[in-house]
């Protein structure tokens, strides 16, 4: 917003500007209705979830745990090790096209109702009611001065904010950390200093974002709220407002004849404008700070229904079916379109893929290097010996005996380390020597491969491959 100054006798021509708007701190009305039905049960839902998914065992472990320090990251039954960070680049690309086919089909979806902003901002608002009041009373408590009572309601809130905040942050670190060992800790006051620190900057972050930013951070810190529009088109399904039916709004008296007086449905409440989060007037058309929660959808519904008027004023629809281009019962139809059906199709493929090699995957990883001391050498036999020094990672859970074999050349032999007992999750590092004889040596490299296998699992194979020195 740019606001001109009238030039004066002591500065003509000069003027000021005021280049950033200033913040006017939004109250939200509170909503009642399906759509806030909905969103009380996924914020309870994914809250419930990720408080008490780091306290749940599983098989004698931690069910969901990203274990940095022994570089292992369990999840119930799977155990991924570093060497596996293709399946997680898998998981971020299907989680962004997921993303892209939602948006495609019905707008911000997940920003409305499981986005970590709006589901924070929703407990710490909670939190605000208890102590605050409605809306009307925290305006009125906010234009009041400093007394006993602000300063305990105020008070109360933020502490109850920072341990809600500080819960968080120490959750966070609970699925990286063992959590039961992170409360131990904590209780004896010996956190280490990247728990303490991640604990104090994840609470500090919750606090800020969900108790004081808020919008802002939906406004001017979020991507997604940038390049929807380009993920958007006239047949996505998003909240809006019918304008042929409520323009031109205005109040009336219950029970008038409003459209011989030349008004539409609308009867200019602003109830929908107060119950925004973001303090958008959805009549306004789209706007790219919509979170799409469907709050005003919910505060019209019920106007609608006080003044006897049809619900859906402020309902979910599209731009084309808004226009009239095809009814309401025609949308879901036309969400199959090329663009969803593309993106399903490659979300398809992709998460078949990923279930298919997460399910062919074999826990057991080789790899081998040329011992660089002893290259090649004679034995008292007369034959040629390689030595390598082999790494096997047992990442299955339980305890496998291997049996270690090469190929490649016609004789070869494992003169030592045939054989190996490694414990479930477990990683050893072993000698192999290889001996052939010199006649079947036609060159001084010869490609070979190592064989290791599971002998109470043949499906439990790996090959490396290396090289043998004349």
């Amino acid at each position: 917003m740019i606001e001109h100054q009238p030039a004066d006798s002591s500065a003509a021509g000069e003027s000021e500007q005021q280049l950033l708007e200033i913040r006017q701190k939004i109250h939200p009305r509170a909503v009642h209705g399906w759509f806030n039905n909905w969103r009380i049960a996924l914020v309870l839902f994914t809250q419930v979830i990720y408080y008490g998914l780091p306290w749940l065992q599983w098989d004698g472990h931690q069910a969901v745990l990203f274990d940095l320090a022994a570089r292992k990251f369990y999840l119930f039954d799977l155990v991924f090790w570093p060497q596996d960070f293709i399946w997680l680049a898998a998981l971020l690309i299907i989680s962004a096209l997921a993303l892209f086919l939602f948006t495609a089909v019905a707008g911000r979806l997940w920003c409305g109702y499981a986005c970590p902003q709006t589901v924070y901002t929703e407990l710490f608002m909670w939190v605000e009611q208890a102590f605050e009041g409605d809306h009307i009373q925290r305006r009125k408590l906010e234009a009041a001065p400093w007394n006993a009572e602000k300063i305990l309601r105020r008070g109360g809130k933020h502490l109850a904010w920072v341990v809600l905040a500080l819960w968080t942050g120490f959750t966070f670190v609970g699925y990286f950390t063992p959590i039961e060992v992170l409360g131990q800790e904590a209780l004896n006051l010996q956190l280490g200093p990247w728990e303490t620190f991640w604990i104090l900057f994840y609470g500090l972050a919750t606090w800020g974002f969900a108790g004081f930013m808020r919008e802002q951070v939906c406004k001017y810190m979020c991507p997604y709220a940038r390049f929807q529009s380009v993920m958007f088109d006239p047949d996505t399904l998003v909240i809006t407002y019918d304008y042929k039916r409520g323009e031109p709004r205005g109040p009336r008296k219950k029970g008038s004849d409003y459209k011989a007086q030349g008004l539409g449905d609308c009867v200019d409440c602003g109830i929908c404008v107060q119950v925004c989060p973001t303090g958008i007037d959805i009549r306004n058309g789209l706007q790219y700070m919509c979170i799409g929660c469907a709050a005003c959808i919910d505060a019209c519904d019920q106007v609608m229904a006080k003044v006897g008027y049809p619900k859906g004023l402020i309902r979910y629809s599209t731009e084309n079916a808004i226009e009239g281009k095809y009814p309401d019962s025609a949308i879901w139809r036309h969400s199959l379109r090329p663009r969803t059906l593309i993106y399903a199709l490659i979300l398809l493929g992709i998460v078949g893929a990923f279930l298919y090699t997460l399910a062919e995957r074999v826990p057991l990883r080789v790899d081998i290097m040329r011992d660089r001391q002893t290259l090649a050498r004679e034995t008292a036999d007369g034959q040629i010996e390689n030595v390598y020094r082999m790494q096997i990672i047992n990442m299955d859970r339980q305890p496998h005996r291997y049996e270690i074999s090469a190929q490649g050349i016609e004789g070869l032999t494992v003169a030592s380390g045939q054989q190996v007992t490694i414990d479930g999750l477990q990683t050893v590092n072993i000698v192999v020597n290889l001996r052939a004889h010199p006649l079947q040596l036609n060159r001084p490299s010869t490609p070979i491969v190592f064989q290791v296998q599971a002998e109470d699992d043949k499906t439990i194979v790996r090959e490396a491959k290396s090289s043998f020195l004349k």
